[in-house]
């Protein structure tokens, strides 16, 4: 049985302290707010929210949820400790953070008297690098103590919403536990081992940003179906009957495809398609922001593996992959034939291998294309893998059609080399990715380009 202390008893606070209860551990709530710690004392949930108070009930009922205000009590009689204060918004955008450092320091005085060892969880919503430049050293400056050595720092972001807060957390989708140092988490997964869901363990990083990404995609998704809603209503179109027929794909519109951040988009539907909406709906005086804006992004993404090219300053350029993607010969519209075209105009001397591409074979529109985008992409062009490769001060790779294993060999150490097209975040073993990262050219990387 666990024992553990949760500051802040605001949403997320009362609900995570109620449940945790609820399965077994014995939880003191902590909150600088007597009255919030009063109402707790008396079984009473301090905010509206549907099966709270009831969960509250239960845990004083069975003498394992209790309240105060007195942190040093708290630390002192528990284990593990979920930082769960709020952290608002400025007027500027910039998150409030006095109260998890406030937290933070309170909680490292109290460690000064503490013996054992203790777990430091946040909980609150807080960006990437929080738990590495605020968390710890006010831990560390506040107790005298070392993370790692006499505490350890966790990140163990929500999932709940308002209205539906218990029920979130008790049957969440997944748990996140992130730690710099992977032993520190198996406490806490024993406090999560009772619930359903999948359980990810990974970094303090990546698991502060995971909220945030859901946040945005959920945000991302209410505003792309507002916009599709709006549009559809002006054209006389039965809205609740097309989403039904756009949600029921599960293999490419409501899964995980193309969410894995790479290279720019093109080919010949994405760009025209989005164009020809944005049109009509200029045409019907509808404002669609969010769709408008999906173009100029990926000329962003775009314009930042440029950027990384031009910095390096070096002339001699190798682009391996030159179709919209992989396992096509179609040039409309691929973002590397604006790669290299820029390049060109920039001076670079660029030699292209691509193993879908040969200018003999391309025909219709896709020739013409090419001919008038790139008219001197024969000069650019070689079948020789090997050749192109050692041409190029710079490697941009902007295919997965190349073993790995064959592009390492011709390598060389003085080449950089720009990884276009895999995964960010993929794991750095024998695959694509891993060859922007080999340890023999780490001074020349230049890291894969963030996602739009």
């Amino acid at each position: 049985m666990r024992n553990v202390s949760v500051f802040g008893l605001g949403y997320v606070g009362a609900v995570t302290a109620a449940c945790l209860a609820n399965r077994g551990c014995n939880v003191i709530g902590v909150d600088v707010n007597p009255r919030k710690v009063e109402m707790f004392e008396s079984g009473r949930a301090p905010v509206l929210e549907p099966g709270l108070e009831q969960l509250i009930i239960e845990g004083r009922s069975a003498q394992r949820l209790r309240a105060t205000t007195d942190t040093e009590m708290a630390i002192l009689n528990s284990d593990i400790s979920f930082v769960c204060v709020g952290t608002p918004s400025m007027h500027n955008g910039r998150l409030d953070l006095n109260s998890v450092e406030h937290s933070c320091r309170e909680i490292g005085r109290a460690l000064r008297h503490k013996e054992g060892f203790h777990w430091i969880v946040t909980r609150s919503t807080v960006l990437p690098g929080t738990g590495r430049s605020l968390v710890i050293p006010t831990l560390e400056a506040a107790s005298g103590k070392r993370a790692g050595v006499d505490f350890a720092v966790c990140s163990n972001p929500e999932f709940t919403r308002e209205g539906c807060a218990v029920s979130d957390y008790m049957n969440p989708a997944m748990t996140v536990l992130g730690s710099d140092v992977p032993e520190h988490l198996e406490a806490i997964r024993d406090v999560y081992a009772e619930f359903p869901g999948k359980l990810f363990s990974t970094t303090l990083n990546v698991a502060e940003m995971v909220k945030y990404t859901c946040n945005a995609f959920h945000a991302l998704k209410i505003a792309f179906a507002n916009e599709i809603g709006t549009i559809c209503k002006q054209l006389e179109v039965d809205v609740p009957q097309m989403m039904e027929i756009f949600t029921s794909d599960t293999k490419l519109n409501i899964s995980t495809a193309y969410l894995k951040p790479g290279a720019a988009f093109g080919g010949s539907c994405l760009p025209k398609d989005l164009r020809a909406i944005s049109y009509r709906a200029k045409q019907l005086d509808v404002e669609l922001p969010l769709l408008n804006s999906i173009l100029p992004s990926n000329d962003a993404h775009l314009d930042r593996a440029i950027d990384a090219i031009i910095m390096t300053k070096r002339k001699n350029i190798s682009v391996l992959g030159l179709s919209f993607k992989p396992g096509t010969d179609d040039l409309r519209e691929s973002p590397y034939v604006r790669l290299i075209k820029q390049l060109l105009g920039e001076g670079c001397n660029v030699q292209i291998w691509d193993p879908d591409v040969a200018l003999g074979r391309l025909c219709g529109s896709n020739r013409q294309f090419i001919e008038d985008e790139i008219p001197h992409i024969g000069a650019c062009l070689s079948n020789d893998l090997e050749a192109t490769v050692r041409h190029g001060e710079v490697v941009a790779l902007g295919t997965n059609a190349i073993d790995p294993d064959t592009l390492r060999a011709l390598l060389r150490p003085d080449q950089i080399v720009l990884d276009l097209h895999s995964p960010l975040g993929a794991p750095k073993a024998d695959n694509v990715i891993a060859l922007a990262h080999v340890p023999r050219l780490p001074e020349q990387v230049v890291e894969p380009v963030e996602a739009a």
